[in-house]
């Protein structure tokens, strides 16, 4: 290794001051944390500089950094502070990009690469030291690297060493986490940043803001300017806005954001030409291990997009939010790094203070999917037995791990299985893996490739005036340029940048699974689109346009105008995260049976007889069911009588005891059964409302044969169940207990009423009573009747038990009364002397 001069670099780098403090601590205690301002020098000095530490032994150093042109950009710089090519002592691994040698002993590495080798090489063999560069940023590869590192080193390997970098970090529980490892601070000797506070534009009109603190900028200040915006839809905006301003040759506008092209990312970070100045519109890719040559002027426009996953919908969305006070720091040190600088802050000063303290670590918000696969191919079943700054949430873990057992990669007991170790193996999101081996399995492994090269790409179609076109095989078809000469719906216009990455990407796939660069029919997509997302399987709802329902519950919704709008079914690739109806951005049509090949293992199959309260009517049906969706829903032949009658008396416990038949035979015949209830011990059945109810089944189920709806229940004989509720001995006992009649004094049978009161009533014209002295009494005389003795017409007269004491009594009083009344009925003086009667007087 080329020699590095400490001296010459300590006044231009005083994080080297540091050094020797940390190689002290690492070798005493196997861990430390740095934290040294931007522009320290701690990305590049001190991975260099440990080099030489006695106890590394000419092993390696591993520095992680949260982004690939972080991890080339800090390569090449360390390179070239040693005189060397990179790929010589210092090299750097990239998803897509790899420049190592064999005399490679610093490997920069993207924290997914760190994953990826410990899941092979679980020990690190000839890895003496592991950096967590701008930990800060605590993204989920970086904090499930530190949990997996921590294990290795306390099962594996007890002589790892662990260094964790930051700018703008709570060092203490980092250091808490590595075993009470020091905390070594270098305050540095930034150069000093002047912080101008501007007025905070219009939500929807930052460019414009953005816009006139760049020309200010350019005409006040000298040097290049670094211009921090929330994405890439704002950086075109701003550039656009730019070029249809004089600005002078001498400035260069050049867009800095992930999905550029490498040369282009080069382009935007190396020093401008003699007599010119730069404006790099860059994402929060700037904001931390890089050094734009040039920059001293930063305008920070105070807005950041993060990935959020919405538990409720299982889907991620972008959100655009106001930066923490660490990420403005972070951008505002960008301007201090090589000599003194200006930042503009497009808020006011007083909102400084109402900025959140920090960045919410990715952890706690992202699909937990990719977290949770790797976990399980590590071995471990529960998150809580690794160490972590902030533990995966509870219920994002649980849920991720359904997704993975719907995507065949865990069993039942969370524990991986052989298609979970294959789709761990590829390195992608799991979707996209299980996406790709299943359509591997059916011959569509390439447009499998093309379909996930496409979905990890931004959008190859630009859109304008509010053009939208969904259809995924469009996209198919202009990837393959068979849809080149195709004239596109007008506001849409290919994006040849991202159309060539994911050219580029779906042929480096193909090769990893090793399936062949065919020209197949890309009818298949909405299938193959299916296998990567089946809880969005949409459905359309009835025959509503544009209106659809996913396999996972919720609504998505397509504009009536786009041609996908009609499909029966659709396989959703990408949708906003409204948790009600999600607005469809890339679908694909898909066939009802790709869906029941596909998908067999999973469709619910279910014979269903139940009560339908809207029809009031039990129905049979056959349904096939995914997720929330109804596949098919058909009459059910030969449904079997138990279960219709279930269902029939799951309907009546709704509709309740009003809704049967209660004829006047079925009413008096409850009546008298629960008259005797009352005077006689001997297991008579509880008739109340609630008892029937709860014994329906078992009263009322066996006379339910061929009824199964509401209007059908006319036709039930009440009186018949209820006597089948009866012993034979009850049965004769009733009638001689609570007879249905008395025969009164006239010869009539008169009916008893058992349903008036405690005591049963006898409602009776008086006349038909004249010779009797005693009160008819059942149950064995026992009981005595409540007499309603009746006018001619019907109406009461007296109520009364005493029938003996009434004659001798109230009698004179009622005759005095009524024989005006009532002229052609008879008023003896005598009652009980009278002949008894039904009629009126006989003519003369």
């Amino acid at each position: 290794m080329a020699s590095l001069d400490l001296a010459s670099w300590q006044s231009r780098l005083p994080v080297a001051e540091a050094v020797p403090r940390v190689a002290a601590a690492l070798a005493e205690r196997g861990g430390a944390v740095l934290e040294a301002p931007p522009g320290a020098g701690k990305t590049t000095l001190v991975p260099l500089l440990l080099l030489e530490a006695p106890w590394l032994e000419r092993g390696r150093i591993v520095m992680l950094e949260p982004r690939r042109l972080a991890a080339r950009a800090a390569a090449r710089r360390m390179a070239t502070m040693l005189g060397e090519r990179v790929g010589e002592t210092v090299g750097y691994r990239t998803r897509l990009d790899t420049k190592v040698g064999p005399s490679t002993r610093l490997e920069v590495v993207t924290e997914g690469i760190l994953v990826r080798t410990l899941q092979a090489d679980a020990a690190l063999d000839g890895t003496g030291l592991v950096i967590f560069d701008e930990f800060h940023e605590r993204s989920l590869d970086g904090d499930l690297g530190l949990a997996l590192t921590l294990e290795t080193r306390r099962v594996l390997r007890p002589d790892l060493r662990l260094l964790v970098m930051s700018a703008t970090l709570d060092g203490a529980g980092v250091a808490d986490l590595l075993g009470g490892a020091p905390v070594i601070s270098s305050p540095g000797r930034m150069y000093p940043v002047e912080t101008r506070y501007l007025d905070r534009p219009p939500a929807d009109r930052i460019e414009d803001g953005v816009v006139r603190a760049i020309e200010s900028a350019l005409g006040r200040e000298t040097g290049s300017l670094l211009v921090f915006l929330p994405g890439v839809r704002e950086i075109r905006r701003v550039e656009r806005r730019l070029q249809k301003r004089d600005l002078g040759p001498e400035v260069r506008i050049t867009p800095l954001y992930g999905d550029l092209p490498q040369a282009a990312q080069d382009a935007a970070i190396e020093p401008p030409p003699p007599g010119t100045r730069k404006v790099v519109l860059a994402t929060s890719i700037a904001e931390t291990s890089l050094t734009i040559d040039g920059v001293r002027v930063v305008v920070d426009g105070g807005l950041m997009r993060r990935a959020r996953f919405d538990l409720r919908t299982g889907m991620t969305r972008l959100i655009t939010q106001r930066v923490s006070q660490a990420a403005a720091d972070q951008r505002r040190g960008r301007a201090g790094r090589t000599e003194p600088g200006i930042c503009y802050r497009l808020w006011p000063e007083h909102e400084q203070a109402l900025l959140a303290p920090f960045t919410p670590p990715e952890i706690l918000e992202a699909d937990l999917a990719p977290l949770t696969l790797e976990l399980a191919r590590w071995g471990t079943v529960d998150p809580a037995s690794l160490s972590w700054l902030d533990p995966p949430p509870a219920a994002a873990y649980a849920q991720a791990r359904t997704l993975l057992r719907e995507l065949d990669a865990l069993d039942h007991d969370g524990r991986l299985t052989a298609h979970g170790r294959a789709m761990a193996s590829l390195g992608f999101h799991p979707r996209l893996a299980h996406m790709m081996l299943r359509a591997r399995e059916s011959g569509h492994g390439a447009l499998a490739c093309d379909v996930a090269a496409l979905l990890s790409e931004r959008d190859i179609l630009r859109s304008s005036g509010g053009a939208r076109d969904c259809d995924l095989r469009l996209r198919l078809e202009l990837l393959h340029e068979r849809g080149a000469g195709r004239q596109l719906p007008a506001g849409l216009a290919v994006d040849r940048g991202s159309l060539e990455r994911a050219k580029e990407q779906a042929r480096k796939w193909r090769r990893q699974l090793g399936v062949a660069d065919d020209s197949a029919s890309r009818a298949a997509a909405g299938g193959v689109v299916a296998l990567a997302y089946p809880d969005r399987i949409a459905q359309r709802r009835g025959a509503t346009v544009g209106s659809f329902r996913l396999a996972g519950g919720s609504g998505a919704l397509l504009n009536p105008a786009d041609p996908l709008a009609s499909e029966d079914f659709l396989a959703v690739a990408e949708l906003d995260g409204d948790p009600r109806n999600a607005r469809v951005f890339l679908a694909a049509p898909l066939a009802r049976a790709d869906i029941e090949t596909l998908f067999a293992s999973h469709i619910e199959r279910a014979d269903l007889v139940a009560w339908e309260s809207r029809e009031q009517a039990v129905l049979a049906r056959r349904r096939e069911r995914l997720g929330a969706l109804t596949l098919r829903d058909d009459p059910l032949p030969d449904p079997p009588p138990e279960a219709i009658r279930a269902a029939m008396l799951d309907g009546l416990r709704e509709l309740g005891l009003d809704a049967l038949p209660w004829t006047r035979e079925a009413t008096m015949l409850r009546d008298r059964i629960r008259f005797a209830g009352r005077i006689e011990a001997g297991g008579w059945p509880e008739l109340s409302d609630a008892a029937l109810l709860a014994g329906l089944s078992e009263w009322l189920g066996p006379f339910l044969d061929g009824v199964t709806r509401r209007s059908q229940l006319g036709h039930l004989d009440l009186a018949a169940a209820l006597t089948a509720m009866l012993s034979w001995e009850q049965r004769r006992r009733l009638d001689q207990l609570a007879p249905t009649h008395v025969a009164v004094p006239s010869g009539s049978r008169v009916p008893i009423d058992y349903g008036a009161g405690e005591t049963p009533v006898l409602a009776v014209r008086l006349q038909e009573l004249f010779g009797l002295g005693e009160t008819p009494a059942v149950a064995g005389g026992r009981v005595p009747l409540l007499l309603h003795l009746l006018s001619p017409a019907g109406r009461p007269l007296q109520v009364t038990r005493d029938l003996r004491g009434f004659w001798a009594t109230s009698y004179a009083g009622v005759r005095a009364e009524m024989r005006g009344r009532y002229p052609k009925h008879s008023w003896p003086d005598d009652p009980m002397t009278a002949p008894p009667t039904a009629r009126a007087k006989r003519r003369r």
